[in-house]
């Protein structure tokens, strides 16, 4: 991130002195920089809405002004800032002021008598750290909302995912790492045949149920091994004698650091599609 020379002068500037010679030699010396939206003012009683109104990036600020010297005026913008920056550069002939004026809140100063090529270079440092103080927050909020966007758009996609899933199967899993089931629609854990906690269940949640007990420790398998499968039937006998047929599809859930999170896939009754064929 980088500052252009345009973005500097064309950079919001407030004057604040109470000696109109002070104010014009301001005026010229940054005009003759080639700043273009400088202003001035000589009433220190109207800065913190001048600045309310206009949010200048930088400030120049006379410490010693009659009617509200420039501690108060510092200290009114500084309550009024949300940032938490105050773009103020104090000026002051006073050596012993620089330091107070600094702790006050200032982020730097200039000195009585002007040295032009001096002020020109604090003013000229000042507004590039001022201006990439703002470009790096508005680029956080930026960042901030995208963010927040994606997750929307994730969180969207992932319920039409799961919507789409529940009208294409008879039912539908998905597990954590531990192998607890986290989300389940329709009878997904009589299907399996397994627990809330991801243990097999004997009676497959009915007395007298038996399952082909090969096939579902191909699936179980296949689960524990995190390997993606299609279309794997199962079967189970009921204790009225009928049995039953079930299709389920899974995978592996991985983030995106590559770490495993679990499993999710779906089944569906295929007893009369077997009886069909």
């Amino acid at each position: 991130m980088k500052i252009t020379l345009p973005e500097v002068l064309d950079a919001r500037i407030l004057i604040v002195d109470d000696l109109p010679a002070n104010v014009r030699l301001l005026e010229q010396m940054l005009s003759n920089a080639g700043h273009t939206g400088v202003s001035s003012t000589m009433d220190p009683l109207g800065v913190c809405e001048l600045h309310r109104k206009n949010a200048y990036d930088l400030i120049l600020l006379d410490l010693m002004m009659p009617g509200m010297d420039g501690f108060a005026v510092l200290e009114g913008l500084k309550a009024m800032d949300t940032e938490g920056y105050v773009p103020v550069l104090v000026i002051t002939a006073q050596p012993d002021l620089k330091l107070r004026a600094l702790k006050a809140g200032a982020k730097d100063f200039i000195s009585k008598p002007f040295d032009l090529v001096e002020v020109r270079t604090r003013i000229h440092n000042m507004l590039e750290v001022r201006l990439l103080y703002r470009a790096l927050a508005e680029h956080n909020v930026r960042l901030e909302q995208a963010v927040l966007e994606r997750t929307a758009e994730l969180s969207l996609s992932e319920e039409r995912y799961r919507r789409l899933m529940e009208l294409s199967a008879d039912w539908f899993w998905e597990q954590d790492a531990d192998g607890s089931l986290i989300r389940v629609s329709g009878p997904a854990f009589e299907m399996l045949g397994i627990r809330p906690d991801g243990s097999l269940d004997p009676v497959g949640s009915a007395p007298g149920v038996r399952w082909n007990e090969a096939e579902r420790a191909v699936l179980m398998a296949n689960i524990a091994a995190r390997r993606p499968f299609l279309d794997f039937v199962y079967s189970r006998l009921n204790a009225d004698g009928s049995q039953q047929f079930f299709q389920v599809s899974g995978e592996p859930i991985f983030g995106a650091s590559g770490s495993y999170m679990g499993y999710r896939g779906i089944g569906r009754y295929v007893t009369g599609l077997r009886a069909a064929a």
